[in-house]
C-alpha cells in the first residue's frame, strides 16, 4: 500500500488474519492484517471485546477511517473506525484480492509447454500426472501466508517465473538436466494446494501444520510413480529435488541438495522468491527513500536509488 506517515484514509479493506494479544493495562487488543488488490497493512484494535474478536474474523470485508503511522520501520494504520460492510457498500471480497500480473490462462499454458518439452517419458507422465490432480487449486493459491507470492495464483506465478530462470540457467550450463529441473520447479511446491487453506485470508491446514508441503509432494510423487506403474532412479531424484530445494537444513531442508539440478533448483527458488519480496517492498517507496523492513530478507531495509525510472 502506497501511503505517507500522517495521511489520513478512508478505505474498504478484507481482514487477512487476526491475532488477539493482551496489553499491558490487562485489556484485549486485536493485531489485524488488513488488505486490499495494493498490499496489506497492520492495524491495532483496542480494547477489543469478544463480540469485537468474533465480528473482525478473517474474510471478512470492513470500512476503515484511519491515520497511517510508522512503527519500527513498517506502516501501521492507526484506527478511528471501523465497521463490518454490508450489502448497500457493494463490495465483495473479489474486489480486494491482489492477483497475479499474469492471466491464469498464460500460466496454464506455459507450464503446458514446459511438460510437453520433456524428453523423459518417466519424468514428464510423473509431472503431468500430478499437476493435472490439482490443477484447478494450483492455479489459483498463492505460494505462501506471507513473505512472497502471496496473492491470488501466487504459486503458479512463482511457477512460471521460476520456469523461465530454469530455462536460462540451462542454456548456459548444457550439461544439466532440462528435464529434472523443471520438474523440480513444478513440483517442489506443488504440495502448497494441501498445506494451505486457499487463496482467501490463506492459512495453514491442519495436514499443512502437521506433514507441511515437501512430506505431501514427496507422498504424492510415490504414489503417482506407482498409479503409473513407473519404477527406476527418475523417481527418487524427483523426491529428492523436492525434499532439498530448501537448501538447508534451518531453512526447513530435510536434505540438503546432493544432485546438480537440485542445487541450481534451491537457488532459482530463493532468487525468485527475493525478487518477489524486494519489488513489493520498493514499489511502495519512492527513489531516494529506503522500505520497510523486510523481515525475511534478515530485516533489512532496502534503498531505492534516485537515478531509478
Amino acid at each position: 500500500m502506497e501511503y505517507n506517515v500522517g495521511e489520513q484514509v478512508q478505505l474498504y479493506l478484507l481482514v487477512k488474519s487476526q491475532t488477539k494479544g493482551i496489553a499491558s493495562n490487562g485489556k484485549a487488543f486485536l493485531t489485524l492484517i488488513l488488505q486490499d488488490k495494493s498490499g496489506d497493512i497492520e492495524a491495532k484494535f483496542w480494547d477489543a471485546s469478544s463480540e469485537d474478536e468474533q465480528t473482525y474474523q478473517p474474510q471478512t470485508i470492513v470500512q476503515v477511517a484511519g491515520e497511517i503511522h510508522e512503527y519500527r520501520g513498517r506502516l501501521q494504520l492507526k484506527l478511528k473506525q471501523i465497521r463490518p460492510t454490508n450489502e448497500q457498500d457493494g463490495v465483495e471480497v473479489g474486489d480486494l484480492l491482489e492477483r497475479a500480473p499474469l492471466a491464469v490462462k498464460e500460466m496454464q499454458d506455459i507450464v503446458t509447454q514446459y511438460i510437453f518439452d520433456m524428453k523423459s517419458p518417466a519424468i514428464q507422465r510423473i509431472t503431468r500426472h500430478l499437476v493435472k490432480k490439482v490443477e484447478k487449486d494450483f492455479f489459483l493459491y498463492p505460494a505462501a501466508t506471507k513473505n512472497h507470492h502471496e496473492f491470488v495464483s501466487g504459486l503458479a506465478y512463482h511457477v512460471v517465473s521460476m520456469l523461465k530462470l530454469a530455462k536460462s540457467i540451462a542454456d548456459l550450463y548444457p550439461s544439466l538436466d532440462r528435464d529434472l529441473l523443471y520438474a523440480g520447479v513444478i513440483l517442489h511446491d506443488l504440495g502448497k494446494v494441501q498445506e494451505l487453506s486457499g487463496p482467501v485470508a490463506t492459512s495453514y491446514t491442519v495436514e499443512g501444520n502437521l506433514l507441511g508441503h515437501i512430506n505431501i509432494m514427496v507422498e504424492q510423487i510415490s504414489q503417482a510413480a506407482i498409479e503409473l506403474s513407473i519404477e527406476g532412479e527418475e523417481v527418487m531424484i524427483l523426491k529428492h529435488l523436492v525434499l532439498s530445494h530448501h537448501g538447508k537444513a534451518e531453512w526447513g531442508s530435510p536434505k540438503p541438495p546432493m544432485v546438480k539440478e537440485a542445487e541450481i533448483l534451491h537457488y532459482i527458488d530463493n532468487i525468485d522468491a527475493k525478487m518477489n519480496m524486494l519489488d513489493r517492498a520498493l514499489e511502495r517507496v519512492k527513489p531516494g527513500e529506503f522500505s520497510e523492513r523486510v523481515f525475511a530478507l534478515d530485516n533489512r531495509n532496502f534503498y531505492k536509488p534516485t537515478f531509478h525510472n
